[in-house]
């Protein structure tokens, strides 16, 4: 069901602190704190005596100490300390997962440590750049799997539907879409040409009238997205483009984290190249974009009942063409990592 050896964001940076907080991802329960040194921790929420999840206990000198019998763990899920016990019991031991803090998220490893490397996970262009402005990040939690959200994600036409009053526009839902596979996953993408900027971006562009405008719609295995969206003057655009004052660069980067088979965890950064330091230009944006994923929300949970509670068979559209192939090539990774 999932691609283990692999970096899934757990949490914002500023949501793990010097106390213990438990997540549940790809199944597994998890709880993390940080060092007073200000470095994080995971480990399995469970303590190996009758199970107790670690999370109810508390911290202790960078340790965890078990709100059972007092068995305390170190940030390499060993056990240090067994107040009940002439000794400490060898097998008392949980899992460490390898963790990371990077771009304002904390990262955590799921397979082999051995594999783990920070530098698999994404670097973001211009990050650090004074001419770009980014969102601090957000969050939150769809009741689906997390492959619905992989399939909107490949998906620029559904925006003509659900996303009526912000990315819809002329051209969305019959402008021809082109798929192209990397080493990394899939991307489709398309330019619409001489029409009216969306309603959410057009007060946004530096520029009047009609726009030529890029959709990217971009999946890594196994679940991160970048949607890319450029606007330029009518006529600008096109595969030759060459960037200028006038154009308006909005990209989104969106990362999903299974819980578990029927919920994931949705964070997301925005990366734009206009109106540096605009804090509230930048909060209005924030709140507009999580509008649009509240509305992407509704429509995936249901459609995740529905397939899950489906008496005839689905069917599946050419627009699906993407999604499906990103699922086939995900489970040949899957299995490849399984075998």
């Amino acid at each position: 069901m999932y691609l283990r050896n692999s970096w899934y964001v757990a949490a914002l940076s500023s949501e793990i602190e010097e106390k213990l907080t438990a997540l549940r991802i790809l199944g597994e329960d998890i709880v993390f704190y940080r060092t007073k040194n200000g470095e994080p921790v995971a480990l399995e929420d469970s303590c190996p005596h009758r199970r107790l999840p670690l999370s109810q206990g508390r911290l202790l000198n960078n340790n965890i100490e078990c709100g059972y019998h007092g068995l305390q763990f170190n940030r390499s899920g060993q056990c240090v300390a067994a107040p009940t016990q002439n000794r400490i019991p060898p097998s008392a031991t949980v899992r460490s997962y390898p963790v990371a803090d990077k771009l304002g998220l904390v990262w955590i490893w799921m397979g082999n440590p051995k594999n783990s490397d920070e530098r698999l996970i994404i670097d973001i262009d211009n990050y650090d750049s004074p001419a770009w402005e980014i969102t601090s990040g957000d969050s939150l939690t769809c009741a689906c799997n997390y492959q619905y959200l992989t399939d909107n994600l490949l998906d620029p036409s559904h925006v003509g539907w659900v996303h009526r009053s912000s990315f819809a526009a002329e051209g969305t839902d019959n402008t021809p879409l082109e798929i192209m596979e990397t080493d990394k996953g899939l991307i489709v993408h398309r330019w619409i040409y001489d029409k009216k900027p969306p309603p959410f971006y057009e007060p946004l562009v530096k520029f009047k009238g009609n726009c030529d405008r890029l959709q990217h719609y971009e999946v890594q295995y196994p679940c991160t997205a970048i949607n890319k969206g450029i606007y330029v003057p009518s006529g600008k655009g096109g595969p030759n483009l060459k960037v200028d004052d006038l154009a308006y660069i909005m990209i989104s980067y969106n990362f999903l984290t299974p819980i578990d088979g029927n919920n994931t965890r949705y964070h997301w950064l925005q990366h734009r190249n206009t109106d540096i330091n605009n804090k509230k230009l930048t909060a209005t944006i924030a709140s507009g974009a999580k509008t649009a994923f509240l509305e992407d929300r509704k429509v995936l949970e249901a459609v995740h009942t529905g397939i899950a509670n489906e008496t005839n068979r689905h069917i599946n559209l050419g627009l699906d063409s993407a999604s499906l192939q990103f699922r086939r090539n995900l489970k040949k990774l899957i299995d490849k990592e399984s075998s």
